[in-house]
């Protein structure tokens, strides 16, 4: 039996508070973009080693997706959005004793219950936004959603060069000709740089959970899925799901590895450059990424999404082909500009996975949810590629997989019922 369903007006604070979400995980991602610049300097790492930043913050995605969506589809969004967010402000909590111990591996233990936290409310944020309204307009619905997410991503940037890498304003060869007890003092610095604002995130997160208790969400009990395909054996039956996932996975570890270097690339082009300087064309990238999201978004009312994916896609794979072959001006222009069309792809090829699903749209979300493992994996790829070959050879990464989602959108412009 299903609950009856709540009235739109008793779920406009439940579609707030949802769009809030989208902030928040999109404040949490690129705040790792920040620690990549400020751990590598703090603990003296290579560029590989700092990409264990993201490659345990997307594990928590791709080992909570399941049980997040188990959650919510036997107990409705709100235990699910209220655990994600509990989870997302006690990882955030943990960064306070992690600077006090001063271990890197403690800051990755607190990133990777923050990403679980994200995990639940990733799983539960995109199919809400999808199930409710017109199904022809999920696409362009979520993409609008999604909106929130560059503001939050701006957002943290801006924390992160202010309160955090602001702290800290010396250049590699700057401290390398400090004497050892200086540069100690300056490396202890960089570390509790991170506290303040990190508690800051885990009290206003804790807030939201809060809020989550009070406010009504759409449920509907296990009973409405179960009988009607709604098991997870059942979405691995659906090609245009499993292509989505495929894509998704591909998008992600373009995105976050080509955010998580942009600081990197900057410096390598221009020595002595800062990371706080270098952050500058980080922040450029993202509210390219907002605009393209409401530009993208408007553009979808004229053109399918499919095709506007392909388009954007296309043009994302030359551009981050001119950053490798162009490392320089040139290059970190053409690094920058693609944050614009990058802005459609997640919730596009999203949506485009979801169509059809019916039932199964909870557990299919999950699958897509999972694929974000291509943070982690593609990120320690170009890590590796960096740390051997240059950044500007790394470049040929993303390259890779933005052909990759080229390839799902120019397949996906088939109806659902043509790709099974």
């Amino acid at each position: 039996m299903t609950e009856r369903t709540p009235p739109a007006a008793a779920l406009r604070p439940a579609l707030i508070l949802t769009v809030c979400l989208f902030f928040l995980w999109g404040m949490a991602n690129n705040l790792n973009d920040i620690l990549i610049a400020q751990f590598r300097k703090a603990f003296v790492l290579s560029d590989f080693e700092t990409s264990f930043v993201q490659q345990v913050f997307y594990l928590g995605y791709f080992l909570f997706a399941v049980p997040a969506a188990m959650l919510t589809r036997a107990r409705g969004y709100k235990p699910a959005i209220v655990a994600g967010l509990l989870l997302y402000a006690a990882g955030a909590t943990l960064f306070y004793p992690a600077a006090q111990f001063g271990e890197y591996h403690y800051f990755l233990a607190a990133l990777f219950v923050i990403a679980c936290g994200l995990a639940f409310l990733e799983t539960s944020a995109n199919p809400l936004m999808t199930e409710i309204g017109d199904p022809a307009g999920a696409a362009r619905r979520l993409n609008w959603a999604q909106a929130a997410n560059p503001v939050g991503t701006l957002a943290g940037v801006a924390i992160g060069k202010y309160f955090i890498l602001g702290k800290v304003a010396h250049d590699d060869a700057a401290i390398a000709a400090m004497p050892a007890a200086q540069q100690t003092a300056v490396y202890r610095e960089a570390v509790l740089a991170v506290q303040g604002p990190y508690l800051v995130i885990g009290l206003v997160v804790l807030g939201f959970a809060i809020a989550a208790l009070l406010i009504r969400f759409p449920q509907h009990s296990a009973r409405e899925f179960e009988g009607s395909g709604g098991r997870f054996v059942d979405v691995l039956r659906r090609p245009r799901l499993l292509g989505a996932a495929a894509a998704q996975f591909f998008y992600v570890g373009a995105q976050v590895g080509l955010w998580s270097y942009t600081i990197r690339y900057v410096q390598a082009g221009t020595p002595g450059t800062t990371e706080a300087s270098a952050a500058d064309f980080l922040f450029a990238s993202l509210l390219l990424f907002g605009v393209g999201r409401f530009a993208g978004s408007a553009l979808m009312t004229r053109i399918a999404p499919a095709r506007l994916l392909a388009l954007f896609a296309a043009i994302s794979f030359a551009l981050t082909l001119v950053a490798w072959l162009a490392p320089g001006s040139a290059g970190l222009y053409a690094l920058v500009a693609a944050s614009f069309f990058m802005s459609i792809q997640f919730p596009t090829i999203f949506a485009l996975g979801m169509e059809g699903l019916g039932p199964l749209a909870r557990t299919g979300a999950s699958l897509i949810i999972m694929a974000i493992i291509g943070g982690a994996v593609l990120t320690g790829l170009m890590g590796f590629m960096s740390d051997r070959f240059g950044i500007a050879a790394a470049m040929l990464v993303p390259a890779g997989c933005f052909m990759a989602v080229l390839l799902f959108a120019l397949r996906a412009r088939r109806p659902v019922g043509a790709t099974a």
